[in-house]
């Protein structure tokens, strides 16, 4: 496995090397990240250096990822509804309920399952053996597309995409309530909940800027339907920006609360993601892709 180089910009001057690399990479953990840095596998300037290494503008970090170890989670047949798929990656339709990829207590009926079944040797190994070819994640309880790729050299080519927030994502959504404007951006700094560690919240500490553009496309009785891009990728993203606004998604339990049966039903927030667009690693084309709200979704909105 080759390293990577990246020169720091002026935006990471003082940032630690572990939370660094963990943006850089948004879905490798910071543990493994900090377990490649033990192991001597970051260097900064061609020195290896401790995870609290706080960057200088210009500084030449080398990261190499963490040889994969036997690998303990086992391919599964499961039914993929891929999208598209060449040499280079898949853009695959992720159903509501779906776990991205395993986590201690639950290896079985991931989309990484799915996707080492279909895929067999062909994914990337940056983010680790847990993680093999997943580049971004959508929740459990969120469907829709989301992009995996099959090398190193794709995986690197849609971090930094990533990074420079050149993707182009859409969501569909139903919120609880009527928002005051047709249309507006939320301009909000997402971080870590001090009360709630699996929870994000809008705060000034520790957090990083968010942006989520919305358009209100159809009021319904009592709800709103959404449309959304995202100009930022934090997690939970619009789940959070949009309990900020007091609308929190319908069925949402995390950030919300179920108002009826019909919201119970969802088991999970009405969220969508329904368009992806990025300039592909290989030809340097920019591709779009799109999928139709699924059934869960189209029958909440029947219901109303």
């Amino acid at each position: 496995m080759n390293s990577i180089s990246i020169i720091a910009d002026v935006e990471s001057d003082g940032e630690r090397i572990d939370k660094y690399l963990s943006f850089i990479f948004p879905s490798t953990s910071r543990s493994y990240i900090q377990r490649a840095i033990e192991s001597g596998n970051v260097s900064v300037n061609g020195k290896p250096v401790s995870k609290n290494y706080k960057l200088k503008t210009e500084d030449r970090v080398e990261y190499l990822p963490l040889e994969p170890v036997a690998l303990t989670v086992e391919p599964q047949n499961i039914p993929l509804d891929i999208v598209f798929e060449d040499d280079d990656l898949l853009v695959v339709n992720k159903p509501k309920g779906m776990v991205v990829h395993p986590a201690p207590g639950n290896y079985e009926n991931t989309l990484v399952n799915a996707l080492m079944y279909h895929c067999k040797d062909s994914l990337s190994g940056i983010n680790g053996v847990l993680r093999p070819g997943i580049v971004h994640r959508i929740d459990k309880n969120t469907s829709g597309l989301l992009i995996v790729a099959k090398n190193d050299f794709a995986h690197k080519g849609l971090a930094e995409q990533i990074k420079e927030h050149s993707f182009t994502r859409e969501y569909r959504a139903v919120c609880i309530g009527h928002l005051k404007q047709d249309e507006g951006t939320v301009v909000a700094p997402i971080g870590r909940s001090t009360n709630d560690r699996k929870k994000m919240t809008v705060t000034d500490k520790n957090s990083k800027n968010a942006v989520t553009h919305y358009k209100v496309l159809k009021q319904l009785n009592g709800y709103d339907y959404l449309r959304l891009r995202l100009e930022t990728g934090r997690t939970h993203q619009i789940r959070v920006h949009m309990a900020y606004l007091g609308h929190p998604l319908a069925g949402d339990d995390v950030y919300g609360k179920p108002r009826n049966a019909a919201e119970q039903r969802l088991c999970g927030q009405c969220l969508h993601a329904g368009l992806i667009g990025f300039v592909h690693p290989r030809s340097g084309e920019y591709v779009e892709f799109s999928s139709e709200l699924p059934e869960y979704f189209t029958r909440f909105m029947k219901g109303l």
